[in-house]
């Protein structure tokens, strides 16, 4: 399975921007889905997931009431609709995808939330 993102930017605070990861090869081994975000120094940390038929989804608490993840399975693309975007948001976010055979990782996509 490869993963490629895109619609990482620069933008204000309080700015959104959507993130999507399109998914592409042996997409019907794939499970679960998720969002990671690494910030310069820190480590790399979840921002939320999906399961495979996009009935549950779940949050850290740092983004919850502000990111919306989704996942359109006809297009094999997963979504990040983020809002009220804040200075510390700012990252690489990564597409995770939980696979048959394994985890799948895309390149990142940059966001950077200036102030």
């Amino acid at each position: 399975v490869q993963l490629v993102e895109s619609g990482g930017g620069l933008v204000q605070v309080g700015g959104s921007l959507r993130l999507s990861c399109a998914a592409s090869g042996s997409t019907f081994s794939i499970n679960a889905m998720a969002w990671y975000r690494q910030a310069p120094g820190k480590q790399r940390e979840y921002v939320a997931g999906i399961t495979s038929d996009g009935d549950s989804t779940n949050y850290a608490e740092s983004v919850k009431g502000r990111f919306t993840i989704s996942r359109d399975s006809v297009e094999n693309t997963m979504y990040l609709q983020m809002l009220s975007l804040k200075p510390e948001d700012t990252a690489v976010y990564y597409c995770f995808a939980e696979t048959r055979w394994g985890p799948s990782w895309g390149q990142g996509t940059q966001v950077t939330v200036s102030s």
